[in-house]
């Protein structure tokens, strides 16, 4: 018999994917569970198995085709007479997703019209009042952006997407054809030498998809958010001991450590309750006030990094902030986080201070329109006025740095948030948080 192998669905807002390599050829054995093929969506590249054993019989997509969920990709011809199969399971597979490769920030600055939580919205393009409106796609947004695409000009294109939407193909196809017809915008060059000069002999190798996805994600926020930072010193002592006392019950009764981030997370939160500008989105000419604070945090993988995100941390107290921390770094790390868990963000930290930097300026998330950086914490000689005298003392001292989107928040508002964040976590109040 013959099984389909359809194009999954990764998560709520993907609708298409784009096919990265076969790991069969037509007419290869395979069996069930084995790879067949990997593919990559604006999140995740993820390796995507046989659901059944026996030949690979078609395989309807090329490398780096994009195809939408639910449309066959390949097919593969079964043994009837084989005792390796089971009819019935056979009928009813369906690709499996096994391996979560990389993001696409979500970890990573994501375009404004990206999220899974009810409370943000998508980015809408507005047609004529004869005609519906039509999603566009965050991928089909980057292009947009990247190649300055009027959304006049994008109403020109016809989409052959669900409902009359404009897929990344479609794009792709209008942007040639507008090349070959000298209809191209002139776009501000600049000077770029034919190739590289030979500096020193080395192998050169090609980019991988997760890098060439951080590339994207990092360019496109610079592109879109007018960076600005500001740095500010945390006196961190009394956290420090609150964890080093609290550090081995708390590792017996929960089965993983105590750490510094979940104390950033709740000060951080606290001060965007006070400051909800912080936690919000640029879309267009409007401000989305989100109503949930979702924190994005950065993690570092081999080769690349990934920002899921914490949903909903003004319901959860400091427990509550640990164990969803653990489980979400932990699955990142496996490389099995859900890539609905990679978006809807609504504001991100960055903890560069577990490699021991002292400061950083951390690249806005997008859509988000602020991003704090954590340094190393580290014992200083600290100068302390204690009955209008002055003492030199030892403390356990952090760097600061808040990166927000200047179209929004000013420059005071950016020193108020960060002195907020700064207060709670000097001020924070110890007692019966665990």
């Amino acid at each position: 018999m013959i099984v389909d192998v359809v194009m999954p669905k990764m998560g709520e807002s993907i609708t298409e994917g784009t096919i990265l390599e076969w790991y069969k050829k037509v007419g290869d054995v395979i069996e069930k569970d084995e790879t067949l093929l990997e593919i990559g969506t604006d999140k995740v590249d993820s390796e995507i198995p046989s659901p059944a054993s026996g030949t690979v019989s078609e395989l309807l997509a090329n490398p780096n085709d994009i195809v939408e969920v639910g449309k066959v990709i390949a097919r593969i011809n079964t043994d009837e007479n084989s005792k390796q199969i089971d009819k019935i399971e056979t009928e009813k597979s369906k690709p499996i997703i096994e391996k979560v490769e990389t993001v696409i920030e979500k970890s990573l600055p994501l375009p404004p019209s990206e999220s899974v939580e009810k409370n943000q919205k998508k980015v809408i393009v507005k047609k004529s009042e004869n005609t519906n409106s039509a999603i566009v796609t965050p991928a089909v947004m980057r292009i947009v952006s990247q190649e300055g695409i009027s959304l006049s000009e994008l109403e020109l294109i016809d989409g052959t997407g669900a409902n009359g939407r404009v897929t990344k193909k479609d794009l792709q196809n209008y942007i040639n054809a507008r090349s070959d017809s000298n209809l191209r915008p002139i776009k501000k060059s600049t000077s770029k030498p034919a190739s590289l000069p030979n500096i020193q002999d080395g192998k050169k190798v090609q980019i991988d998809h997760m890098r060439k996805m951080i590339a994207e994600h990092m360019r496109y926020s610079l592109d879109t958010s007018a960076h600005v930072y500001i740095m500010n010193e945390v006196d961190m002592t009394n956290i420090v001991q609150y964890v080093d006392d609290k550090e081995k019950s708390f590792l017996t009764k929960e089965k993983f450590k105590l750490t510094y981030t979940p104390f950033i997370i709740l000060a951080t939160v606290s001060a965007l309750k006070e400051m909800p500008e912080m936690n919000s989105s640029i879309d267009g000419d409007s401000i989305i006030h989100h109503n949930s604070i979702n924190m994005g945090i950065a993690v570092s993988l081999d080769g690349g990094l990934m920002v899921p995100s914490i949903f909903n941390c003004d319901e959860k107290n400091l427990l509550g902030i640990c164990r969803d921390l653990n489980a979400m770094v932990s699955l990142t790390r496996k490389r099995r986080i859900n890539p609905d868990e990679l978006q809807g963000s609504t504001f991100t930290i960055s903890n560069f201070g577990v490699f021991d930097a002292t400061i950083g300026t951390p690249i806005i998330n997008q859509p988000n329109v602020g991003i704090l950086g954590t340094g190393a914490i580290k014992k200083q000689p600290i100068v302390i006025e204690r009955d209008h005298s002055d003492i030199i003392a030892i403390r356990s001292m952090m760097m600061l740095s808040l990166g927000f989107d200047h179209r929004l928040i000013d420059g005071a508002g950016g020193a108020i948030f960060i002195a907020k964040v700064k207060d709670n976590l000097e001020n924070m109040n110890l007692e019966d948080l665990l």
